[in-house]
């Protein structure tokens, strides 16, 4: 159906929203507007859907969350009777709609005679992971666009293992979900009666309270946080978001006393307005942290992204200048941290392993293999973290001890399986103790490790293509990467080029190649022949291409003058296409 045909039909729909009616016909003149509005579907892919608030087929509001949740019934209903007893569970964050929405998620479920238990406040994706397994039903859902500007939501799926679907559950979802033919005409329950049925219950306090026990474990050292916690300054900021109940609740239990919280940010706020950005991987997001850090002398500055699930971290540097920390370095300070502490108390098993993405710091690796603990590698997204966990379980083949990303996700004990801000930044606040007994800085604690382990340096650029015509230049450009490879970049010969949607490591210097033992994915990574790398990566929930880069030299300024030169040779490709 044409965008245009889409377009009256929601407005011949004499049941619509009002404020959806009116929404559309403000914009009744405008075709650009409106064609990125219905000429497609939003789409559901394999962690859900996310997109823009607002009236049409391609935007998030009441009707196509309808849509996605009957598609989730469905989805469970063809699994069996069991998995429609077990039910759902539902948690928001702070955005725009994301309260009603996930009512509206929670009453078409009920509709279809599915029960749901809803977070009564808004609470982070890891406790809506952690509750999936507390409760011990099929599904759970999370209402939230992570770190998106404040016109953005979402609808994030989880299977009953608490971690998010992987290909094969998420394609059967995707299938049931594009089946609901008419998202205006979904049938949905009535909260009221729902909730005297018991097909409806709200949840909090028991999921609070069971969710802070879990949290003790993450702690690696009591005696190191009983002697060094109460003289740790931090300063922590959930920037509007989910995290700010159960961060203050884990940093008493843990027993971390100095604690300042960034006050105007800890308030949830739909528009965000006193950050500039919502995303602690931009050094923006620190703006009033750092502020107050100064003002208090803090030595660690911490923060969540408004869904609770990612974290970032600032230290003082060697001149006492606050030193926003990257994603990789924060991993490898803790990762380091852990398994040193393991050896050191004999909890390291012989079978431990570290997973990692293939976008992250082959530092991670590094550190690993100096305590005798094997990497694995798996495609970007910390579903595929999630599903090795799962694996480990059923073959005890391996014994899970860290798995992170490079933007900013880190998972310590496996009672949630997404990205835990929460334990990550209480096992960062433990690593800062370390350092502060020793008379140093986190950071300096960094230089320490680099010293150790080589200077790893990486870095990310990405590239914004809006509407329809973004999304053609968007597949173009990956195939020019694929089809016409470079045999030389940075004035370096290219050694690797992996293509994970076919499967193939071809080495670019003898023309021999293997096989890629991961899922089939978009991805495109090229390795040169001083083990620099480069990865592009088109977006799996906005309109974007990532591009990853990372190299290891023997001082910090070789590893910049690197970066720099690698940067520049890619994006002078990418450039002649935009």
């Amino acid at each position: 159906m044409s965008w245009k045909k889409q377009f009256e039909k929601w407005m011949g729909y004499e049941s619509l929203r009002e404020d959806l009616r009116e929404e559309l016909m403000k914009f009744a003149n405008d075709e650009t507007y409106l064609e990125d509005s219905f000429y497609k579907n939003l789409e559901f892919g394999t962690g859900g859907m996310r997109g823009e608030i607002g009236p049409g087929t391609n935007r998030m509001n009441v009707y196509t969350i309808r849509k996605a949740a009957q598609g989730l019934a469905d989805y469970m209903k063809a699994a069996g009777e069991e998995a429609v007893s077990r039910g759902v569970v539902i948690a928001h964050d702070n955005r725009r709609m994301s309260d009603e929405f996930a009512i509206e998620a929670a009453c078409t479920l009920g509709a279809n005679g599915i029960k749901t238990y809803v977070f009564s406040e808004l609470r982070p994706t890891p406790q809506l992971s952690f509750a999936v397994r507390e409760l011990n039903t099929h599904t759970g859902i999370m209402i939230t666009a992570s770190h998106n500007p404040p016109e953005y939501n979402g609808f994030k799926v989880y299977g009953d293992d608490g971690a998010q679907l992987v290909p094969n559950d998420a394609d059967r979802l995707i299938e049931m979900v594009n089946a609901v033919e008419n998202e205006l005409t979904i049938k949905t329950g009535d909260k009221d009666e729902l909730l005297e049925k018991g097909l409806l219950e709200f949840v909090l306090e028991d999921m609070d309270k069971s969710y802070g026990e879990a949290l003790e474990r993450v702690v690696v050292d009591q005696e190191l946080i009983n002697e060094v916690g109460e003289d740790l300054g931090i300063v922590f900021t959930p920037l509007h978001g989910a995290a700010q109940k159960p961060m203050m609740d884990g940093f008493q239990r843990a027993g971390f006393k100095k604690v300042h919280v960034v006050e105007e940010q800890a308030v949830p706020d739909t528009e965000f307005s006193a950050v500039t950005s919502p995303n602690p991987e931009e050094h923006r997001a620190f703006d009033r942290a750092i502020i107050l850090g100064d003002k208090r002398d803090a030595d660690i500055l911490i923060a969540t992204d408004p869904d609770g699930d990612r974290v970032g971290v600032v230290a003082k540097d060697t001149e006492g200048t606050y030193k926003v920390l990257t994603g990789n370095q924060t991993g490898a300070l803790m990762l380091d941290y852990l398994l040193s502490k393991k050896k050191a108390d004999g909890s390291l098993p012989d079978n431990g392993v570290v997973i990692k993405t293939i976008v992250t710091s082959e530092m991670g690796r590094r550190v690993a293999a100096q305590y005798g603990i094997e990497t694995l590698d798996v495609l970007t997204g910390f579903k595929f973290i999630g599903e090795k966990i799962r694996q480990f379980e059923q073959t005890n083949e391996h014994t899970y001890l860290f798995g992170y990303e490079e933007s900013y996700g880190y998972l310590i004990e496996p009672f949630a399986r997404d990205k835990d801000a929460i334990q990550a930044a209480l096992l960062a606040a433990e690593v800062a103790a370390y350092y502060k007994k020793q008379g140093k800085t986190l950071y300096q604690g960094l230089l320490d490790l680099y010293e150790r382990y080589g200077y790893f340096l990486e870095d990310l650029e990405s590239f914004v293509f809006k509407g329809k015509t973004g999304v053609e230049t968007m597949g173009r450009m990956m195939e020019s990467f694929r089809n016409e490879p470079l045999k030389e970049q940075a004035g370096l010969r290219v050694k690797w080029q992996e293509d994970y949607l076919t499967g193939t490591r071809t080495n670019m210097i003898n023309g021999t190649s293997e096989e890629i033992d991961l899922p089939a994915s978009n991805v495109i990574k090229v390795v040169l022949e001083d083990g620099s790398w480069y990865c592009l990566r088109p977006s799996g929930t906005e309109p974007k291409i990532k591009a990853y880069f990372g190299v290891k030299k023997d001082s910090l300024e070789a590893a910049e003058s690197q970066i720099e030169q690698l940067k520049d040779a890619v994006l002078q490709k990418v450039n002649e296409m935009s």
